[in-house]
């Protein structure tokens, strides 16, 4: 099992922009530093919670300050990028990474976002959008001009060579592209079948293990359209983490500190407005008033000393059939840097040791 890092980035609403991209350019160098395997950053424009609305401009900065980590948008919201125009930044984006540069893609899932850019998420437009920019990109990316590309919402040309020396140039530098990630939330998310379909890399937001399982199924559906075999250890599974010396040590940072506030404050109440409590569930029948910071931390976060979480997530592997990279979700602890670092530092050097034994490509344990 590997690890790394998914961040909205999430940061409480009085923190300043840059404030926050500063707190998040320090993380990614402690991961760099730790031997954590990829980061992936979020978009958002219309939640305080969620502040920044560029994560490549946080990438290209956090390239130049970490060595071997690979790092990409988490992705970028593709209804709200013109196809073409994303294709070139994020193919230049990649020759500014030297290749470590991942590429995720994510269809938009708030409704103050659908309304500042006119997008009827409510009737399915906003996955209709991200199939075909992504469709355009892909396009543009491996395919030799002439041509021309007449869709639904937007019609690009690749364009032959104009008066002998302009024409399109750039493409990744990882052939044919980078490897392209897509989150899912819902239980039968259309974008999670996109990665069964496409070979793209599965990553199953941190909700309740039991309803995580299913997330595997709609890769599958998605994978038998096209005649592919997923693998297990391709499946990243966001999780709520933090690990300190002592269980209790562990629950007072966690429930009782930044993870906590944001829970309550910001993610069951939105979770709430959308019905969606459900997700957090370990049954059906809880009432969503049961669905509290503490019932989250106790049933779904991993939370406690390295022998606890250690033994909590190989439990999540198993009753998810299994995965490969676990992904810790990302708070602001800028008030207590160094409890986020050694709680990094934990599940790098004692908690995955304890788990080496686990094989992703088997779905059990060696």
């Amino acid at each position: 099992m590997e690890i790394g890092y998914f961040t909205m980035p999430s940061h409480p609403p009085e923190c300043g922009l840059k404030e926050g991209h500063d707190w998040d350019l320090e993380v990614l160098r402690w991961l760099d530093e730790l031997g954590y395997q990829e980061c992936w950053i979020g978009e958002h424009h219309t939640a305080p919670w969620e502040p920044h609305p560029s994560p490549d401009l946080l990438v290209a900065q956090a390239l130049r300050e970490t060595r071997n980590i690979r790092i990409g948008p988490g992705g970028f919201l593709l209804p709200y990028h013109h196809p073409a125009e994303l294709a070139n930044r994020v193919a230049m984006l990649d020759h500014l990474s030297d290749g470590r540069l991942n590429f995720g893609v994510a269809a938009s899932g708030l409704p103050s976002d659908w309304a500042m850019f006119n997008v009827d998420g409510m009737s399915g437009q906003n996955r209709d959008m991200t199939r075909e920019a992504l469709e355009i990109i892909l396009k543009l990316w491996t395919e030799d001009a002439p041509w021309t590309y007449q869709g639904k919402y937007w019609t690009v040309n690749k364009p032959d060579t104009m008066f002998d020396f302009l024409k399109p140039h750039i493409k990744p530098k990882q052939a044919p592209h980078p490897p392209i990630g897509v989150a899912g939330l819902s239980k039968n998310s259309d974008t999670l079948k996109l990665a069964g379909e496409r070979g793209f890399i599965p990553m199953s937001l941190n909700l309740n293990p039991a309803y995580v399982g299913s997330h595997w199924e709609s890769v599958e559906i998605g994978a038998a359209k096209t005649g592919r075999k997923p693998n297990r250890a391709d499946w990243r599974l966001v999780r709520e983490v933090f690990v300190a010396d002592t269980d209790e040590e562990a629950w007072r940072l966690s429930a009782g500190d930044m993870m906590g506030r944001m829970m309550g404050e910001y993610f069951l109440p939105l979770l709430g407005h959308f019905g969606f409590k459900d997700y957090l569930k370990h049954t059906p029948d809880v009432p969503d008033t049961d669905v509290t910071v503490d019932y989250c931390a106790k049933r779904n976060w991993v939370i406690g000393s390295p022998s606890t979480v250690a033994e909590k997530l190989e439990t999540i592997y198993h009753e998810v059939g299994g995965f490969g990279t676990l992904l810790v979700f990302g708070f602001d602890y800028k008030h207590k840097p160094e409890a986020w670092e050694h709680s990094l530092s934990l599940l790098r050097h004692e908690v995955m040791p304890r788990l080496k034994h686990l094989d992703a490509g088997l779905g059990k344990a060696a």
